[in-house]
């Protein structure tokens, strides 16, 4: 069975739409980013501060690997996941992969940026990263999921995927 892979913006609702989608195909949910916390007993932001963005995107592969080779699992990405293209080539091998797309107005809107290391000094730099990362999103992806953030909407776009879901797995 494929692998559900959610790309998008740090903040955009992968962990929420994550969780939703893990429970209504009672599937498990990776989190690459608590898989790196929990592999380094670290905190993302102690990371990056002792060892860099690089370091943190050389650990970052290594549970990209990890959740690529699960079947059958709902893996919910780190914003950046999309920066290194043996990543994306793993996670899609067996995996439909999803973009959650929402503009960085939203985002800030409705999330603390204090727990994400790149933007949490620079609220302008999540749109930096949002205009420099949305052409490497679309590449990817398989679906494009739009986030408005209304509860309506989100289950409306769980069932679209859902159904792209299904019919990738019927074809396997």
């Amino acid at each position: 069975m494929k692998n559900l892979v959610l790309i998008g913006l740090s903040g955009c609702g992968k962990s929420t739409f994550g969780r939703k989608l893990a429970k209504r195909l009672r599937l498990p949910l990776l989190d690459t980013d608590v898989m790196i916390e929990k592999k380094t007993g670290r905190s993302i932001p102690d990371i990056f501060a002792a060892d860099g963005e690089s370091g943190f995107r050389d650990i970052e592969s290594a549970c990209a690997r990890e959740a690529a080779a699960v079947q059958g699992a709902v893996i919910s990405t780190g914003g950046g996941m999309i920066l290194r293209e043996e990543n994306m080539k793993e996670l899609s091998k067996n995996g439909l992969v999803v973009f959650i797309d929402r503009h960085p107005s939203r985002i800030l809107r409705s999330t603390t940026l204090k727990d994400r290391p790149l933007v949490q000094d620079d609220r302008d730099k999540l749109f930096r990263l949002y205009a420099a990362r949305l052409a490497l999103y679309r590449r990817h992806a398989d679906v494009t999921v739009p986030n408005h953030g209304s509860p309506r909407t989100l289950k409306r776009r769980i069932l679209q995927v859902l159904r792209h879901y299904r019919r990738s797995n019927s074809h396997v």
